[in-house]
């Protein structure tokens, strides 16, 4: 009852809030600012491709809508609205460190538990075969995604592929990694982060392949790639969504690699036992 109460008057909040800047929004913004308030705590579920569809216009009225509303751009927006969601049944655990053992336990049972439903078995095997064909991949991550952009790297690496993974995507290993033969792996959960964006569209612009592996199946990153990997979490739940998406794309990744083993044969089995050589060499 207590969460019931607290999520209507967020609701109400967020609303008003949105309805005192309607007279200031012109029309595609305030076909926006109408599909935030038809859609209140259900916002969490949709893209900004999702808004943008439904208001009937571009993804990027949408960040304008929602900077004219106040917000730094969508995500921020979205955030407000998850705030007005009510919240999972609370775990029974009084010890706080068992009860968020138990909270992020449950969550991440839950992502990958889904991950049968969201990852197509065609498109694996397709951004396999891509990466296989590719003369060199790049893998841009940013923020949260990073760690796992870099183990995608590593992974590639072990199994015999040229690979960059610059830490700041907007870097000369983009036009490196872009070529007509090459593949750009971008990796973000929210498929809305700028720079991973704006790596994968460059890397398309010059003629490489773009995989993506996301959270969601619209959204300006899958909108850039030839082959999308929907895997993780879109709702933001007790702030663990991301620690969730990032256990279902390294799940991906690892199923991912295991496609790519297959397809590359001996050369990928010979270029493991190196790697596994190279690491035993640094353990006691």
């Amino acid at each position: 009852m207590e969460n019931d109460s607290a999520a209507a008057a967020g609701h109400r909040q967020l609303s008003a809030h949105v309805r005192a800047h309607l007279p200031q929004l012109r029309d595609a913004e305030a076909r926006v600012a109408q599909v935030v308030l038809d859609q209140g705590a259900e916002l969490v579920h949709l893209s900004v491709s999702d808004v943008a569809a439904l208001a009937g216009t571009a993804p990027s009225s949408v960040v304008r809508a929602c900077q004219r509303l106040g917000f730094r751009g969508y995500q921020e927006l979205k955030i407000a609205a998850a705030r007005q969601a009510p919240r999972p049944e609370p775990s029974a655990e009084s010890d706080p460190a068992a009860r968020a053992l138990d909270h992020t336990v449950r969550a991440a049972r839950q992502v990958i538990d889904g991950l049968a439903e969201t990852v197509s078995v065609a498109h694996l095997r397709s951004a396999a075969q891509t990466l296989h064909a590719a003369s060199r991949v790049l893998v841009v991550g940013a923020g949260l995604s990073g760690p796992v952009a870099l183990d995608a790297a590593y992974r590639l690496r072990a199994l015999g592929c040229a690979v960059d993974a610059p830490a700041d995507p907007i870097t000369p290993a983009v036009g490196r990694a872009a070529a007509v033969d090459g593949a750009c792996l971008a990796i973000s959960h929210t498929g809305a982060t700028r720079s991973t964006v704006d790596a994968a569209r460059e890397a398309r612009r010059t003629g490489s392949t773009v995989v993506a592996l996301t959270s969601y199946a619209h959204s300006p990153l899958s909108g850039t790639s030839t082959c999308t990997l929907v895997a993780g979490s879109q709702d933001l739940v007790l702030g663990l969504e991301a620690v969730a998406s990032r256990l279902a794309h390294l799940a991906v990744v690892d199923a991912l690699m295991l496609t790519l083993l297959a397809l590359r044969g001996p050369q990928a089995e010979r270029a493991l036992a190196m790697s596994q050589d190279a690491t035993a060499n640094h353990a006691y």
